[in-house]
């Protein structure tokens, strides 16, 4: 990799994980509790531990943050509307 690539490659990566570092800590101890109910009244160690992922998706995490969600979105794919849908079915016909 040729330096001219892999200097500013190297100070956009040590920036990104900065301002990570920046965030991650008042999302720790503020913020993780904000966004997800489990996480009120943990620990330290608990928190310290979210620190390296916050570090890592502080951009999804900052979006998640300040949308103003208090839970997790509820996961939705193939399976889960399958199921929905199976159920809806059986209940249907139960009536």
């Amino acid at each position: 990799m040729p330096q001219s690539f892999a200097l500013p490659l190297s100070w956009l990566i040590l920036a990104y994980l900065a301002i990570g570092l920046l965030f991650a800590i008042p999302f720790a101890f503020r913020g993780a509790s904000a966004i997800d109910s489990a996480a009120k009244g943990a620990g330290w160690g608990f928190k310290l531990l979210l620190i390296p992922g916050s570090v890592a998706l502080w951009p999804v995490l900052l979006k998640r943050w300040r949308s103003g969600l208090s839970d997790p979105p509820e996961e939705k794919n193939a399976h889960r509307t399958a199921a929905c849908a199976l159920h809806q079915k059986r209940r249907e016909q139960q009536a």
